[in-house]
C-alpha cells in the first residue's frame, strides 16, 4: 500500500492540532510557565511532552484492501494514528500519551467518486465500518472509531483528495465545490473571483466543506447566516444504495428537504462528496469596535437589542469579564463586546454608528471604531480577541504539557431563559471542576430569539487521570444543559461523545425514522457506526 500523506511536506501531528512543525520546542514550554501562572493561577509546576510517533505501538491491520484499491490505502502507523482522534480534550490528551484506543486498520484516500465507491461497496461486503473523514476536527468523538459491536475491520475514508472548486456560477452567486477542500483552499480559490463563502468556524484551517456540511457548522460571523445550512443549495452524496444529489434550487417546498436531512448527517446515511454552496463577493467596507460593560449581563441586554434590530452585526461577541481577560482583550474587571460590520456594497459606518448608541443605551463604554482606514492592531481589545481565537487549538496542545484541562461547552438557549439557565451552568461548571479552576462564558452567535452561550472550562489536570476528570466535568455540565433547557449542542455536532443527551433531546419518533432511513441507505450499517443513532440490528 502506498501513504499518500507522506508526500506531504510538513504533515499535520499525529496526535494534536496543527502541523509538526508548529509544535513548541521545550524551551517554549518552559517560558509559558509564568503565564500560565499569572493568567490562571495554575499549571507549569511541570512540563511534559508528547509520546513520540516512532514509540506509538498500534495493534496489527486486521485487513488488507484489495488489489484494485491499495494504491489509495495506507496502514503506516502516522496515518493510523492521526485518523484514530479527533480533536478534543480527551483525544488531545491521549494522543499526547500515545495512547490511541480505536485506530482504524486501513485509511483509503479516494481521488474521485469512484473510488469513493468501490471503497463503500468494499466495506458493505465485508461488514467493515466505513468512517468519513474531513478534516479530523471533531470535538466530539465524530470520528474515532468507537463502534458499537463487533466489527471486523474499520476503513476510514478521507476526503482530502476531493478538495476542488469545481464550478462558479457568478451570476447567481454560487459555488460547486468538492467535500474535501479545508477553508483556506477553498477560499483561495474562490478568491481568484473575488468571492468568498463566509464561513469562517475556528477549526477554518483544517475542517472541510462536507465537515462543515455533515456537522451543521457554524461559522464566526455572529448573526443572520450562522450556519452552513444556510449557505447550501445542494448536495451530493454516495450512499451504499446509489448516488444522492438533489436539485439545484434558491428555494423549494417540495417536501422534507433532502439537502436538509444530509446537513448535520454526520456520516451515516452516505459520504458527502460535493455541495453547490451560496457565496457572495467578498467584503469592501468593514468597521469594528469593543465596547466594555460593567456586567455580563448588562452586556447580554445590548446584544438582545442588536439582535432583535435588524442591524445584522458580522459580529456580536460578548465575552464575560474572564474570558476578556484570559484572551488578553480586557483588564478582567469588565466584560467586552465584539462588535463588527462588513459589507461588499455599502459603507458600514452607520449601522455601526446605531449599534455603538444601542451599547451606550444599557451602560456600555464603546472604544475606538476602527475601519480599512484605521485597521485594528494587535494592541486594541478587538485585535486582541482575534487573535486569541485564532490561536486558541494551538495554545490547548501546549496547556496539556503544562498540566492544564481546557474544555468547552456550546449550547444555545432562548432569552427569557437566559440569565437562569447561565447562572445553572456556570455553577454546575465550578463545581464538576473543583478548586482552583476558571470558567468563563462567552456569546459566540446571537438570534433574535436567543444567544448561543459558550463555555470554557480550566482546570489543573490530574495527571495520569485526564480521561475520567474530562468524563466526570462532561456528564455534569451536559446533564446541566439538558436539564435547564438547551441544546447539548449549537455547532460542535453530536458525534459519539454527545450522543446520551442527544438521545434525551430528540423526538423519540424522529429518531425511529432516522433509524430506518439509515437501514435504508446503509443496509450493512458501516457507515459510522454509533454516532446519531445505532444500526438497525
Amino acid at each position: 500500500m502506498s501513504n499518500p500523506a507522506s508526500r506531504v511536506t510538513d504533515r499535520r501531528k499525529h496526535w494534536g492540532w496543527g502541523a509538526e512543525s508548529a509544535q513548541p520546542t521545550r524551551e517554549a514550554l518552559e517560558a509559558m510557565r509564568p503565564l500560565a501562572q499569572e493568567r490562571l493561577g495554575f499549571g507549569g509546576e511541570d512540563v511534559t511532552e508528547p509520546v513520540p510517533l516512532e514509540r506509538v505501538e498500534l495493534p496489527t491491520p486486521r485487513v488488507s484492501p484489495p488489489s484494485a484499491l491499495a494504491e489509495i490505502c495506507a496502514d503506516d502507523t502516522h496515518t493510523r494514528a492521526f485518523h484514530a482522534l479527533g480533536s478534543a480534550y480527551r483525544d488531545i490528551v491521549r494522543g499526547f500519551r500515545g495512547e490511541f484506543p480505536n485506530p482504524p486498520d486501513v485509511v483509503a484516500h479516494p481521488r474521485n467518486e469512484a473510488q469513493v465507491e468501490a471503497v463503500l461497496a468494499w466495506c458493505s461486503e465485508e461488514g467493515y465500518a466505513a468512517i468519513p473523514f474531513g478534516g479530523g476536527t471533531s470535538v466530539c468523538g465524530g470520528v474515532e472509531p468507537r463502534l458499537p459491536g463487533e466489527y471486523p475491520g474499520v476503513v476510514t475514508i478521507d476526503l482530502g483528495a476531493l478538495d476542488r472548486v469545481l464550478e462558479v456560477d457568478k451570476v447567481s452567486r454560487s459555488a460547486r465545490i468538492q467535500a474535501g477542500a479545508p477553508g483556506p483552499v477553498l477560499e483561495d480559490q474562490l478568491r481568484e473571483h473575488n468571492l468568498t463563502m463566509r464561513c469562517f468556524p475556528q477549526s477554518f484551517e483544517f475542517s472541510t466543506l462536507g465537515g462543515w456540511v455533515a456537522t451543521r457548522a457554524g461559522g464566526h460571523y455572529a448573526t443572520k447566516l450562522t450556519h452552513v445550512d444556510d449557505m447550501v443549495e445542494s448536495v451530493r452524496a454516495i450512499t451504499p444504495a446509489g448516488v444522492w444529489e438533489s436539485r439545484r434550487l434558491p428555494g423549494s417546498g417540495a417536501g422534507p428537504s433532502p439537502d436538509r436531512m444530509l446537513v448535520g448527517s454526520e456520516g451515516i446515511l452516505g459520504v458527502i462528496t460535493e455541495a453547490w454552496v451560496r457565496v457572495v463577493p467578498r467584503p469592501r467596507f468593514k468597521a469594528s469596535c469593543g465596547v466594555g460593560f460593567e456586567t455580563f449581563h448588562a452586556g447580554a441586554q445590548a446584544v438582545r437589542e442588536l439582535s432583535q434590530s435588524g442591524l445584522d452585526p458580522a459580529n456580536c461577541r460578548l465575552l464575560d469579564a474572564d474570558e476578556a481577560a484570559f484572551t488578553g482583550a480586557g483588564d478582567g474587571r469588565s466584560a467586552l463586546l465584539v462588535l463588527g460590520f462588513e459589507s461588499a456594497h455599502h459603507p458600514v459606518d452607520e449601522p455601526m454608528r446605531i449599534a455603538v448608541d444601542v451599547a451606550r443605551g444599557h451602560g456600555g463604554s464603546p472604544g475606538e471604531v476602527r475601519t480599512q482606514e484605521s485597521p485594528a492592531g494587535g494592541d486594541d481589545s478587538v485585535g486582541a480577541w482575534r487573535s486569541a481565537f485564532l490561536a486558541a487549538p494551538y495554545l490547548r496542545d501546549s496547556l496539556v504539557s503544562l498540566g492544564v484541562l481546557s474544555d468547552t461547552f456550546e449550547t444555545a438557549i432562548t432569552w427569557e431563559r437566559f440569565e437562569e439557565f447561565h447562572a445553572v451552568v456556570m455553577e454546575t461548571a465550578r463545581k464538576a471542576a473543583g478548586e482552583p479552576s476558571k470558567v468563563t462564558c462567552r456569546f459566540t452567535h446571537v438570534y433574535p430569539d436567543g444567544p448561543a452561550p459558550y463555555f470554557t472550562i480550566l482546570a489543573p489536570a490530574r495527571r495520569g487521570d485526564e480521561d475520567r476528570q474530562w468524563d466526570e466535568i462532561k456528564t455534569a455540565v451536559s446533564d446541566a444543559l439538558i436539564d435547564a433547557g438547551g441544546t447539548i449542542t449549537h455547532h460542535h455536532a453530536v458525534g459519539r461523545d454527545h450522543r446520551p443527551w442527544y438521545d434525551r433531546q430528540r423526538p423519540e419518533p424522529f429518531a425511529k425514522a432516522l433509524r430506518s432511513a439509515k437501514h435504508a441507505l446503509d443496509p450493512a450499517g458501516v457507515l459510522n457506526p454509533g454516532v446519531l443513532v445505532d444500526p438497525a440490528a
